[in-house]
């Protein structure tokens, strides 16, 4: 029905929107805190809403009939997620314009799909092997700083965006695989409580404080509530009136909604040849979204 069809669009444009809202506000108050500092109040927030959301679906109910083998890939999926946003929050601290960071993050649907063509023999076209060249040239452009060794060959933070891309994969791959009976709520949670952990032992080691300016708990408060909790919920939302595929296509343009709200929030751009590459690397993830999308169509079609 083209309700149904405007529905799940709405909720991936919403979703995109407020998942933007992860690097401008993550920035705001990582400008001013300790990355310890802001993983626990963050965390704390995103635990607290995804813990009150399980319990009012009752999803709570499903945990003492988890198998051995779910608990292994909770906590599998556990030390992920810490690898995947330690790395992602470092990149946002280090690099001064989250446009910029953003746009090397469209990495990552390039290295997820070329893992489930090794992993998972999916099938690839030519169309997403242009889309993925695409992307990665893009990629190449925004990090390139014209260095003449392999230090100072890329910006700042480059590297760390490459790494959170490929863990955010990897982690991909394993909820694709082996968790298609956790209910989403739990898996929110689940991550929210392994990070929270993790931010109060790294709050220990650094010996910080909690005490931090009300400014940055704000934005913490913000940007924990719209992204972790609310983003993952409107994607997931989607997931129930339109493919996958095809919320993937609405959310493939976040980079572009990372850059209008940073030059709102922050006032800053991208180099000239940054934002070059910026929408390059937009327009590969673009043509891989809607080829995956074109191949999930035709795959229904022929069932």
């Amino acid at each position: 029905m083209k309700s149904d069809r405007f529905k799940g669009y709405f909720f991936a444009a919403i979703a995109t929107v407020t998942f933007s809202s992860i690097y401008i506000f993550s920035k705001a108050a990582l400008n001013e805190v300790h990355l310890a500092q802001f993983g626990v109040y963050w965390f704390f927030v995103a635990f607290v809403l995804s813990a009150t959301w399980l319990l009012k679906t009752g999803g709570h109910r499903a945990i003492p009939k988890l198998a051995k083998r779910q608990w292994r890939i909770l906590a599998l999926l556990g030390v992920l997620e810490i690898l995947t946003t330690a790395s992602f929050f470092l990149s946002i601290q280090i690099i001064p314009d989250p446009a910029v960071t953003s746009f090397i993050g469209n990495l990552f649907p390039v290295i997820l799909t070329v893992m489930g063509i090794v992993f998972l023999h999916e099938r690839f076209t030519w169309v997403e092997s242009f889309g993925a060249i695409l992307a990665l040239i893009g990629a190449f452009i925004i990090s390139y700083q014209g260095g003449t060794t392999l230090s100072d060959l890329f910006i700042p933070g480059a590297g760390i965006v490459l790494i959170n891309s490929f863990f955010a994969a990897t982690a991909s791959m394993v909820v694709k695989v082996n968790v298609k009976k956790m209910s989403p709520e739990l898996l929110i949670t689940n991550r929210a409580l392994w990070l929270f952990i993790f931010s109060v032992v790294m709050l220990l080691v650094y010996k910080q404080s909690l005490v931090i300016p009300v400014k940055a708990l704000i934005n913490i408060a913000i940007g924990a509530t719209l992204g972790p909790f609310f983003a993952v919920m409107f994607i997931y939302y989607s997931f129930r009136y339109i493919e996958v595929s095809k919320s993937s296509v609405v959310q493939s343009l976040k980079g572009v909604c990372v850059l209008i709200a940073s030059f709102l929030y922050f006032h800053t751009l991208p180099l000239p040849h940054q934002l070059a590459g910026g929408i390059l690397s937009v327009v590969g993830v673009f043509i891989i979204s809607v080829s995956k999308a074109r191949l999930s169509k035709r795959g229904r079609i022929k069932n």
